[in-house]
């Protein structure tokens, strides 16, 4: 019977929904879902193919083991009782990456650190009989969650972040995460056939990934991972597998619709170059232009865009009148969708009505609001 891994992935508070949609249609078990995290199940394959294919998830952590600890002794015997040697060579370098606690006993994350590590040693020293490790050989980086007194203990199995996809090496002064703007998208029906436009496009986030769900590429197809070189357990074909059939799924000749403006010509420049750099530059027209000359002959489109939110404008009138200008663009449009990432609290006044829903989201450090304004759908479809 084939062996079965837990993997956890983390991803934004408050799209925890959209990522578990993505496992799901993976095809594996989802066996957690809290607050920033999914957890599931699935064989050595799901390693490869969650890093590759999955574009709203942070990164996949390999679950070692999970128990209750309220004090370090518990902690090190905790870590110690997992079984490490299953996991790492004899020569692994192996570090404690990221340790984050909350509403838990135990709260120095560099006394955790310390103590995860010093648990590890003694596990490998009475399996390999030896107290001396190179740690000369690949990666192993370790991350711990303590949340009410419950750790949980993985592997990163990613490496690098997964929002970074490897295409966006330019970008504006406040940009929207790859994973954020891939999950957000998702969260409006929006679909390779409707015409999509987004006036303040920045670097292009949007625009890309929506050019890359569209013609079916794959988000980690051209990127390397951690676990890539991690074969005590992990066949390194498994990764070429899933990276072939991710490549098997892209769509050569779709055809698309999409828009993305800015007044700044120089970050115009940065954005077809990303786009290039993503291989859908061909999918993407990008013109330097202001928001109040948007316009459309085309119905049933849709507005996706991260406007300013007051930090890059000094004058709050300004602020408030951009967005006006953009709920009057909007409204000129027959039948046309907006959706708006923004921390400006006048957002829907500024626009001059209120959303049909708004979703609390942290762009960053930045607590925002994604605001739904959905238009009519097209004659005879159901989205």
């Amino acid at each position: 019977m084939e062996q079965l891994f837990e993997l956890v992935a983390p991803c934004h508070f408050g799209l925890e929904a959209v990522l578990k949609r993505e496992v799901q249609r993976l095809g594996y078990e989802i066996t957690e879902v809290e607050d920033g995290r999914v957890t599931f199940r699935g064989p050595a394959s799901s390693i490869a193919r969650a890093n590759i294919f999955l574009r709203t998830a942070e990164r996949i952590l390999l679950k070692v083991g999970a128990f209750h600890a309220e004090t370090f002794d518990e902690l090190f015997e905790g870590v110690r009782r997992l079984p490490w040697e299953r996991i790492l060579p004899r020569d692994a370098k192996f570090w404690v990456t990221k340790a984050s606690t909350s509403r838990s006993k135990l709260f120095s994350q560099t006394a955790i650190q310390s103590i995860v590590k010093k648990a590890m040693v003694d596990r490998m020293k009475e399996t390999w009989l030896t107290s001396v490790f190179p740690e000369d050989g690949d990666e192993y980086p370790v991350r711990v969650f303590i949340f009410k007194d419950e750790v949980t203990v993985g592997l990163d199995t990613s490496g690098i972040s997964l929002h970074k996809r490897g295409y966006r090496k330019l970008v504006g002064k406040a940009p929207v995460s790859e994973t954020l703007a891939a999950a957000l998208l998702m969260l409006t029906p929006w679909h390779a056939d409707r015409i999509l436009v987004d006036p303040f496009c920045g670097s292009g986030t949007f625009l890309i990934e929506a050019a890359m769900m569209g013609a079916g590429i794959a988000p980690g197809v051209n990127r390397d991972f951690t676990a890539q070189n991690w074969t005590k357990f992990m066949d390194r074909k498994l990764w070429y597998e899933a990276a072939d059939e991710a490549l098997s799924m892209e769509k050569h000749d779709v055809k698309m619709q999409i828009r993305g403006y800015d007044k700044d010509p120089e970050i115009i420049a940065a954005a077809m170059k990303n786009a290039e750099d993503a291989g859908v530059r061909e999918h993407i027209h990008f013109q330097a232009h202001d928001v109040a000359e948007l316009s459309s002959p085309k119905s049933y489109g849709f507005i996706v865009t991260n406007p300013p939110y007051g930090e890059r404008l000094s004058d709050k009138d300004e602020l408030f009148s951009l967005y006006r200008v953009l709920g009057d663009r909007f409204r000129s449009l027959s039948d046309w969708s907006l959706y708006v990432l923004s921390s400006y609290a006048d957002t829907e006044k500024a626009i001059g009505q209120k959303a049909a829903k708004n979703r609390k989201i942290y762009n960053g450090m930045i607590e925002a609001r994604f605001y739904q304004f959905p238009g009519k759908k097209p004659p005879g479809r159901k989205a």
